[in-house]
């Protein structure tokens, strides 16, 4: 995916696929303002600041951001956390979406600027995208669930303007400089092919930026959003909202990239990281909370890349149901269906035990829960995996039916790398584009 070409909205309230890799982030100031901070040691400031005293809205260049469009924002990222944010996170939740909206406000008065127009018949064609791709719904169940929480359709919409309106801009007045040569992409390939076997990583981050000065607070601020990521915390939604990364938009995904096309402490954390595993590191101009997503190897065959094609047979329990009552139905379940041998004799085992009966083709083992992972790369063509669910979404085994395994490693194609490089130079720009417009910004708090 092109991270301007096309948009994800699944960070929301579901978890993102893997997207279009990202960029080791430059030094934060490249437009040519190098003198350091004149701010002596020594010294007193005249007045007080109360840190109690938060301002909740704010205008932008005449634009009002009300208290109602943080609360419907706030209201998604609460969702997304399954409720579960303790209250000093919604107060910081409150200041980080203020920042965002700002930021958005800035980026679709620049697009009108440039006579950039994108029409609500376009911003309602996304979000019914986004109702059915990510909901699962039609949009008018969507805008009733949105309610429910206390956000709103229009929130959402504004959110979709937001991007749409930048993505263009970007498109129009940076992506024609962000030329890339065939030279740079074939010394790409080339080291890709003598690093053959070697490690690629799939990464997600949370890109903080901080001067010198503000780095000791950046790090207390990346301390707390690990501790709530490694509480069960949605790293998705977290990136939506606190990452400085275009990435954000995604979910923080910057997709596979080797050691070598990290910056060296991004590099050396990664390496060094489990999957699943997250950590705060110092990075070019701030600080990056990394999620290691998953590993594999360069130009080789990963067997988690494997197709399958399955039988799942599953039972479900009335709601209400004791666990006491379902430990012998799961234990007779796991005992007969253990006895299966070869899916054509596995419909005949569910009607048996009035179980349902549903073929999947076309799974690889990697997009897989972690559990069966290993599991299916184990068992052999007719067997069945241990029962594998939970009270209130029903047990289930997974029968084996056929195994294709992949004869080729996929790589980047040149288009592909030379887009990716595109991408790379766009994003870096386009945050120094942003910089220069919260400078130029006329900013009001109430």
């Amino acid at each position: 995916m092109k991270l301007f070409k096309r948009l994800s909205f699944a960070a929301v309230l579901i978890s993102a696929t893997a997207l279009t890799p990202l960029i080791a982030q430059s030094t934060p100031d490249s437009g040519g303002n190098d003198a350091s901070l004149i701010a002596p040691d020594g010294q007193q400031l005249f007045g007080k600041n109360d840190p109690n005293v938060r301002r909740a809205t704010a205008q932008v260049n005449g634009e009002i951001i009300t208290g109602t469009d943080m609360d419907h924002r706030l209201a998604l990222i609460v969702a997304a956390n399954e409720n579960k944010l303790p209250p000093e996170e919604l107060a910081r939740f409150r200041a980080q979406i203020l920042t965002n909206l700002i930021d958005e406000t800035l980026q679709i008065q620049e697009a009108a600027a440039n006579k950039i127009e994108v029409t609500d018949a376009e911003v309602d064609q996304y979000f019914d995208r986004v109702a059915q791709q990510n909901f699962k719904r039609p949009a008018s169940q969507v805008e009733k669930y949105l309610t429910s929480i206390g956000a709103s359709v229009a929130t959402l919409k504004r959110q979709i303007k937001g991007e749409l309106s930048w993505s263009r801009l970007l498109s129009r007045n940076v992506r024609p400089s962000a030329n890339v040569s065939d030279d740079e992409v074939n010394a790409i390939i080339e080291r890709i092919k003598a690093t053959k076997g070697t490690t690629e990583y799939r990464l997600g981050e949370i890109y903080l930026s901080a001067t010198p000065e503000a780095m000791p607070a950046v790090t207390e601020n990346a301390k707390k959003i690990i501790d709530q990521l490694r509480q069960g915390a949605n790293f998705v939604a977290y990136a939506r909202q606190f990452s400085e990364a275009s990435t954000a938009s995604v979910g923080g995904d910057l997709g596979w990239l080797s050691l070598a096309q990290l910056p060296s402490s991004l590099a050396t954390a990664a390496a060094g990281m489990n999957s699943n595993e997250v950590q705060a590191v110092a990075s070019p101009g701030g600080i990056s909370i990394l999620l290691l997503i998953d590993k594999r190897q360069v130009a080789m065959s990963d067997p988690r890349d494997s197709v399958l094609s399955l039988k799942q047979i599953a039972i479900t329990f009335p709601a209400g149901t004791a666990e006491a009552q379902i430990a012998p139905l799961v234990k007779r379940f796991s005992e007969e269906t253990q006895q299966i041998a070869g899916c054509g004799v596995a419909d005949e085992m569910a009607a048996k035990l009035g179980a349902d009966v549903v073929n999947r083709d076309g799974i690889k083992i990697r997009d897989l829960p972690a559990p069966l992972q290993q599991v299916m790369l184990n068992l052999q063509i007719g067997q069945s995996t241990p029962p594998y669910g939970s009270l209130q979404d029903g047990v289930r085994v997974f029968v084996l039916c056929g195994r294709d395994a992949p004869e080729v490693a996929a790589s980047e194609s040149f288009d592909e790398i030379m887009s990716r490089l595109e991408e790379e130079r766009v994003n870096k720009r386009a945050r120094i584009y942003l910089r220069d417009l919260r400078r130029d910004a006329v900013i009001e708090y109430n």
